[in-house]
């Protein structure tokens, strides 16, 4: 019989730390690796420049950028959720995002997907904090969700068949939307249901994103029924190519022929059933399948360069096995948003579970032949039919279906917007009784239409941004706190001369003015008043320093620090960057970020040896970003050497 049941899964991990404590202003670090030049978009078909230009991410707001993580893993012990009938063993984490960590087939012994045999977080997440393996669930703006690392809720419902389902849902911030993902297993089945819908409560359309995330080792053959991709690399291009050779004549559907990190986003013809296989030497591997509304395929592949190397070994641990990732989204591409109407809804099914074809077929130089070889052993394990009646019966049986017993918390954010806007959500609880800390400002100015201040010396708490939140801290009385939660809320909005107002006026009353000047110091960058931001981020350390150190203390000082050094750097203030960087605890400056920091101090300084021996004792970014060169830049800088593999992470060709 299938199981639902808890269970622990230890493995060696870095713990994720603290958010950081200043308000993400800024658009995300990651937004240009998807970015597509002017010329590109103008030769697209009119309908994909129009989803790749909706409505995209002006800052991550209201969501923290998640960057207290280190690269120091000891074993911990991880909640899990394991859904389990006589055929698979799927182990699920619903602190992390809701992914799936293992999806094991028992008659054959075989793991079906890449099993990251260690938790790694890196900076590959919208805000951050991400890590590498498994299935995981991608919904908010292009790229790694937000919530890669967070904890969903998670219970167990009756499945349309009456046996146990398990229900993951949370209330995904950056777009304002909830959205619940449903797994079962049938009794005797292969194949791993997955039910999916995103709702839009408001009254307004919403831009919509979503791709479903699959590692799987790189020494597959990657199969989809296309003859055509669009072609994403890190050079800002989307070109229409064929598949699987391309003009090179190298076979694209292996990922180890590929030198670089790229992107393949397969142009299935319509009409045709979607899928996307991983097959190994012997014809086995995983597929997955949906039903017509998840349109989407994608290949995404580290490569065999230096850079792809590093960054295998920098999400893992070395001798792990290498992966590659098969996806699958609501539009053709991940640089698309789709619109969703207000109080409507996006749901489909999709299908995981084991495929075994004929090797020579599916492995051999007769495309057609071998796409075609593996969709006929899927339809006979899985027919297309079979895929859009499960969809109907759990969309009609169960989707609404409310949770039996709990199983995982997520955070207290939903709770408040269903307060807030009285939705109804069935089969999706936000009870009230997970309202914490963070949301109880925000619950008294909702009952009283008065934000309450901060506890005396503390910070100033996590902002709402939405235009509902923004009305009410408009008409609430001004204080310093109101002033900035005000400011944050209108600058999202895009009203940026008003925030500045707001923030300026906050500041003339506040006793703690770091918050105040942060905004100040950032909005002074975007308009390129560089010697003005560098002032400001200075005055901001300086400010937090002078106040009774907190719980968060060290993390405000090690996010300012880093802010202040920046811009003083940039606006060709060495001394005093040199001054504030000595100023930063000990433990800051030993962290990897504050050596590069330090790099770039004494390159300034003119003292290029000295910057060389920082790089030959040894440092590590733990949040370096996707497709990041600076370390190559300032390496060039010290030396004619070549780069060592320890620092090399560029993603493109090298120039």
């Amino acid at each position: 019989m299938t199981t639902v049941r808890r269970a622990v899964l230890t493995l060696p991990a870095a713990p994720l730390g603290p958010d950081n404590p200043l308000p993400a202003l800024r658009a995300p670090a990651r937004a240009g690796a998807h970015a597509v030049d002017a010329r590109t978009l103008a030769g697209l078909p009119r309908d994909m420049a129009r989803g790749i230009g909706r409505a995209p991410l002006r800052s991550l707001l209201p969501v923290p950028v998640r960057d207290g993580y280190g690269r120091d893993r000891a074993p911990a012990d991880l909640d899990a959720l394991v859904i389990e009938n006589d055929r698979l063993r799927v182990t699920v984490l619903p602190g992390l995002g809701g992914r799936i960590h293992s999806l094991h087939h028992k008659p054959t012994g075989r793991e079906l997907v890449h099993r990251n045999p260690v938790l790694q977080p890196a900076a590959f997440a919208l805000n951050g904090a991400w890590f590498a393996g498994g299935v995981e669930w991608n919904t908010g703006a292009t790229g790694h969700g937000a919530l890669s690392c967070s904890p969903l809720h998670a219970a167990a419902v009756r499945a349309p068949d009456g046996g146990p389902m398990l229900r993951l849902w949370e209330w995904e911030r950056l777009r304002d939307l909830p959205f619940q993902v449903d797994l079962w297993l049938p009794e005797g089945s292969d194949f791993l249901r997955v039910g999916v819908r995103i709702r839009n409560p408001h009254e307004r359309p919403a831009p919509v994103y979503w791709w479903s995330n699959t590692a799987v080792p790189e020494d597959r053959r990657i199969l989809a029924p296309a003859d055509e991709a669009w072609h994403h690399g890190y050079e800002r291009g989307l070109d229409r190519v064929s598949v699987p050779a391309d003009d090179t004549g190298a076979d694209r559907s292996y990922p180890l022929n590929s030198t670089h990190a790229a992107d393949w986003f397969y142009d299935l013809p319509e009409g045709r059933r979607p899928w996307i296989a991983a097959l190994g030497a012997d014809g086995t591997g995983i597929v997955q399948t949906s039903t017509d509304a998840l349109r989407g395929r994608k290949l995404f592949v580290w490569g065999t360069g230096r850079g792809g190397r590093r960054w295998q070994e920098w999400l893992t641990e070395p001798g792990a096995p290498g992966y590659a990732e098969i996806q699958a989204g609501l539009a053709r591409t991940q640089l698309e948003h789709l619109e969703l109407a207000g109080g409507e809804e996006f749901s489909w099914l999709e299908a995981y579970g084991p495929l075994a074809a004929d090797p020579a077929a599916v492995l051999g130089d007769d495309w057609a032949a071998a796409r075609a070889d593996a969709e006929r052993a899927l339809d006979g394990v899985l027919p297309r039919a079979a895929v859009d009646a499960a969809y109907t019966a759990w969309r009609e049986h169960a989707a609404d279906s409310e949770p039996e017993t709990v199983l995982a918390a997520g955070s207290g954010w939903g709770a408040l917007e269903v307060l807030r806007g009285r939705y109804e959500l069935p089969g999706t609880p936000f009870p009230e009784s997970t309202l914490g800390p963070a949301q109880e400002p925000w619950r008294a100015l909702l009952r009283t239409g008065v934000l309450p201040p901060p506890a005396k010396g503390a910070g100033p708490g996590a902002p709402l941004v939405s235009a509902p939140w923004r009305d009410m801290l408009e008409t609430a009385p001004a204080d310093p706190a109101t002033e900035y939660h005000l400011g944050i809320a209108q600058w999202h909005a895009g009203d940026r001369a008003q925030a500045v107002r707001s923030w300026e006026r906050g500041l003339r009353g506040a006793g703690v003015s770091w918050p105040l000047l942060y905004c100040l110091a950032v909005a002074d960058r975007e308009d390129r008043h560089a010697e003005r931001a560098a002032e400001r981020f200075a005055e901001a350390f300086t400010d937090h320093a002078g106040h009774a150190v907190s719980e968060e203390g060290e993390a405000v000082a090690a996010a300012l620090g880093r802010e202040a050094v920046t811009a003083l750097l940039d606006a060709g203030r060495t001394d005093r960057a040199r001054q504030l960087w000595a100023r930063l605890p000990d433990g800051v400056r030993g962290r990897g970020a504050f050596r590069l920091l330090e790099v770039r101090i004494l390159l300034a300084e003119g003292r290029p040896d000295a910057a060389r021996a920082v790089f030959d004792e040894g440092f590590e970014v733990a949040d370096l970003g996707e497709g990041a060169e600076v370390l190559g830049e300032l390496w060039a800088r010290t030396t004619d050497e070549p780069l060592p593999d320890a620092y090399e992470f560029r993603m493109r060709p090298n120039p």
